[in-house]
């Protein structure tokens, strides 16, 4: 049976996960009665909620005499990392462009990618039958990306194809049958070389690994591609890091072959096939591994460097380990120190002096997510306020520049502009995409963006659409001005009382409602002044002879605003931070004694 490696690349949302759905319906990967989840490939319960992809995943399904290793890759910049090392281990990648947006930032950064490996990609023009379709207009869109992306003649020379994903089909004509996904599984065969490591099949063996994983019988698993030789179970082989040094010696435990969503046990694996093997104790992601008689290691793809930073600390609030069972920071670092491991554009150092680390990675949306899965596995944890990662050029100070493509109504564009200005954003290119709809380009600093989505939203009342990606490092802009209010912090610890709260609504909104836990320099909301207020969310009434037939009636409150992970995050100052807890997200000060906080505030002026 043939092979053919191929990655499904795209912005979010252009319906990657839908169309692999639909390929493996149709080749025959489902039972006609087998019951099916939609995206079946978003396993992930953080996927599934937030309707995105994180992680890359491979599949395989049978079409005619041939076998297509299909990986979904995700879409968020901020997962670039998954992205650059999954295009490493294909020969061809899908490029799935939605027919009414066109190209979008994300587009631009995965297919710049693919272009710089020398992969030729098939372009499937997506959503055809949305009512604002347009896809002229999308294909030479693509077509101008390609040629400002450097690629050459024969990448320029792409096949394309109307589709849409979720009614199943593909054609290469917008008045064809629209019956089937054919035509692309077709195209996927004469289009995509077979893997040239097909004939490197008498060289001893050698694979790199792309992807690390975890299971509870198997222990540590490695995910690669062949590149040359042929792998049995039971084989020795040796894990060389990138330099050609010795990691360890082991013996191949298993090996695993994608087959439709599943993994199946092999006994032989030749080149060219993508598979998981175990055995290994100490091998990560990037290592090669290889037959003890390879010395030199392979190539493997460099990584962009992360741009922001946040640290992770023990929760050492009044309320610490009442929620979570996870609360040391041993614990803590190993975890940290794990995904490092297999998210490779993650990098993790230890504070000196303190039981906190560094965390620094592509965005503020990978360091949520990561924060997120750590919540539900019972850790507790205080997080710091995300700051950019600086890089010094011939001495002077860069920082990192993000190109924000912001989609609006008319009407909000010029707010869009102005707090975009104020963050120190250089408009690059405005024009209106019809039917009242205005399209923003702009460079900005990453630091500008931090805590501007939730602003971005209320500001378009929810009905804008930002996407960010890297751009640059330049020279740092300037200061830009931060949170223009101040917070209401608790002065005393116990549970939060209606009337108290209701007395203190004209001070500001408040973050939590009646009846909860309260402690000492706790931020429970924010002051409608620009200074920190100390109030009492603990005074009752106090309790006398002379009752009033209205007046004591239950006072009825505000409904609280709730603030989400990233947003909580974003929203805190330097001297504040995120307490992270199975259950709960409470915003503190640093140093809860408001004289000690008064003290140090008087050393730092």
């Amino acid at each position: 049976m043939q092979l053919r490696n191929i990655a499904i690349i795209a912005h979010v949302d252009h319906g990657k996960t839908t169309l692999v759905d639909q390929l493996l319906k149709q080749s025959g990967a489902f039972r006609d009665n087998q019951a099916t989840v939609e995206r079946a490939m978003d396993s992930n319960d953080l996927e599934r909620e937030r309707g995105i992809t994180i992680l890359a995943k491979a599949t395989s399904i049978t079409w005619k005499n041939f076998r297509l290793n299909i990986v979904d890759t995700p879409g968020h910049a901020d997962f670039g990392g998954e992205v650059e090392r999954i295009l490493s281990m294909v020969d061809g990648v899908v490029l799935l462009v939605d027919a009414a947006e066109g190209p979008m930032p994300q587009t631009k950064f995965v297919t710049a990618k693919a272009l710089a490996l020398g992969l030729k990609p098939i372009v499937v023009l997506n959503k055809v039958d949305k009512k604002d379709a347009d896809p002229d207009s999308a294909h030479n869109n693509v077509f101008d990306l390609f040629d400002n992306l450097g690629a050459d003649e024969d990448q320029l020379d792409f096949p394309v194809l109307y589709a849409s994903g979720r009614s199943g089909w593909a054609d290469g004509s917008l008045d064809g049958e629209r019956t089937n996904l054919n035509a692309l599984f077709d195209l996927i065969v004469e289009h995509v070389p077979e893997p040239k490591q097909v004939f490197e099949r008498d060289q001893p063996f050698q694979m790199l690994a792309t992807t690390l994983g975890g299971d509870s019988f198997l222990g540590r698993v490695l995910t690669g591609r062949v590149e040359a030789g042929i792998l049995k179970t039971g084989q020795n082989l040796r894990a060389l890091s990138r330099n050609g040094e010795v990691i360890e010696s082991f013996r191949v435990s298993k090996i695993l072959a994608f087959r439709g969503l599943k993994q199946q046990s092999i006994e032989q694996a030749e080149a060219g096939d993508i598979v998981s093997i175990s055995g290994m104790t100490k091998a990560t992601v990037a290592d090669t591994i290889a037959d003890p008689r390879v010395s030199e290691a392979i190539p493997a793809q460099p990584i962009d460097p992360p741009t922001i930073t946040v640290t992770f600390g023990i929760n050492d609030s009044p309320l610490a380990g009442r929620e979570g069972d996870k609360v040391q920071s041993r614990i803590i670092r190993n975890r940290l120190l794990k995904e490092s491991e297999s998210n490779v554009a993650i990098r993790v150092e230890d504070v000196q002096g303190s039981e906190a680390f560094d965390v620094s990675g592509r965005g503020e949306l990978q360091i949520g997510i990561l924060i997120e899965n750590m919540r539900r596995e019972g850790f507790e944890l205080s997080v710091s306020r995300p700051r950019v990662v600086y890089q010094y050029i011939d001495g002077i100070k860069n920082e990192p520049i993000e190109e924000v493509t912001i989609d609006v109504d008319d009407d909000f564009s010029g707010t869009v502009i102005e707090k975009l200005s104020l963050r120190k954003g250089e408009l690059v290119e405005m024009k209106s995409t019809g039917k009242g709809k205005t399209r923003i380009i702009s460079r900005i600093p990453s630091r500008g963006l931090i805590g501007y989505h939730g602003e971005f939203m209320t500001d378009t009342r929810g009905t804008g659409v930002l996407n960010r990606i890297f751009n640059s490092w330049e020279p740092f802009k300037g200061n830009i001005l931060g949170r223009r209010r101040g917070v209401l912090i608790s002065m005393e610890k116990g549970k939060s009382v209606a009337y108290a709260i209701f007395n203190l609504e004209d001070r500001g909104k408040f973050f939590i409602g009646a009846g909860e836990d309260v402690y000492q320099g706790m931020i429970i909301g924010e002051h409608s002044r620009d200074n920190d207020l100390e109030v009492n969310p603990l005074k009752g009434k106090k309790l006398t002879n002379v009752r009033a037939s209205g007046s004591d009636e239950a006072v009825r409150l505000t409904t609280p605003t709730r603030l989400g992970l990233e947003q909580a995050i974003a929203y805190i100052n330097d001297d504040e931070l995120v307490e992270i807890t199975p259950s709960k997200l409470r915003l503190r000060k640093v140093v809860l004694d408001p004289h000690e906080r008064k003290r140090k505030q008087k050393l730092v002026s």
